[in-house]
């Protein structure tokens, strides 16, 4: 009879959690839910972020809002919804960073993998190498020449310490067997200012925040940093048909939850990203700039993490990048 007593309870309390999940699914969001975006406003993931926002909010009934917190290489924002309260009112807008910052950093207080439960993948393109046209360089090939012979040595801006952008650029100074200097920034926009103001020399940055500036002549684009060339900018060679063989490197935005967030919670979220990411509209303004949506379902986002968290430690010891 105690057996059967306990059994009982066990069941009784098993069929509680579930319909407190299901329950916490079908009344959640009931509160503003946060897109913590870990870079200043006007950068790529923050342009990301805010198309994500506005239609995801319409689909959860709730105002979805976007919390920029910048600094100290994407990892402020992710230490923040690390330690948020697991309820699915705030997530993170994670990029290629967090899978990077896992070997570029001896002591992170949170991790990439075991901090957050993987809910999607948002966008991912390539990057973008541009140039201040006052460089005078017209060819990822005379980039390199331009490099070798300088005295001082050129700068290039990045969007923070261990980002894509800084990354790419340790990847492609090693490759070319040049010097260049890192000058990190807190974000895209203020690097993507201070090339356009000839305080810096070149950058490898999105596509998504540098057409604009390309389209305007305030910057010189030479090359695309993926596998293929981008139908974005047909006529832009790869880096890898510039001369690298084998060089590429993209950069992603995806959504990550604290650790804890109910599976009935994450599993909504995750389907009203779906319909958002499949929208034409969205299609269309990612694609325009390089990027492509791209929704995945949790399970295989947690692998392309994991793969990517791989590929950059590579990266990252064959460069010999470091954090200054």
């Amino acid at each position: 009879m105690f057996r059967l007593k306990t059994f009982g309870k066990t069941l009784a309390v098993l069929a509680l959690a579930t319909g407190g999940g299901i329950a916490a699914a079908a009344e959640w969001p009931t509160q503003p839910v946060n897109l913590v975006v870990p870079y200043p406003p006007g950068g790529p993931t923050d342009i990301v972020a805010r198309v994500v926002a506005e239609e995801l909010g319409s689909r959860l009934g709730q105002t979805v809002v976007v919390d920029n917190r910048a600094g100290a290489g994407g990892n402020i924002g992710a230490d923040l919804v690390a330690r948020a309260v697991p309820n699915g009112h705030t997530l993170l807008v994670a990029t290629t960073a967090h899978a990077i910052n896992m070997s570029l950093f001896k002591d992170l207080s949170y991790d990439t993998r075991n901090s957050f439960e993987p809910v999607s993948l948002l966008t991912e393109g390539p990057l973008m190498l541009v140039t201040r046209p006052d460089l005078g360089v017209g060819s990822v090939q005379a980039l390199v020449e331009l490099a070798g012979t300088s005295k001082q040595g050129l700068t290039f801006a990045s969007s923070g310490n261990g980002q894509s952008t800084h990354l790419a650029a340790e990847l492609f100074a090693s490759m070319a067997k040049v010097d260049l200097v890192h000058v990190p920034y807190k974000g895209s926009a203020p690097a993507m200012t201070d090339l356009m103001g000839g305080q810096v020399d070149l950058m490898f940055n999105t596509m998504l925040s540098s057409m604009p500036f390309v389209q305007d002549g305030k910057l010189k684009a030479l090359a695309v940093t993926s596998a293929r060339r981008s139908p974005a900018t047909p006529d832009l060679p790869t880096v890898a048909e510039a001369g690298f063989e084998g060089y590429e490197a993209t950069a992603w935005n995806g959504l990550l939850a604290p650790k804890g967030t109910p599976d009935a919670v994450l599993a909504r979220l995750n389907a009203a990203l779906k319909e958002v990411l499949e929208l034409p509209s969205v299609k269309e303004r990612f694609a325009a700039q390089g990027f492509d949506a791209r929704w995945m379902a949790a399970d295989a986002f947690a692998g392309f993490v994991d793969n990517e968290i791989a590929k950059w430690a590579e990266v990252v010891k064959t460069s010999g990048a470091t954090v200054n």
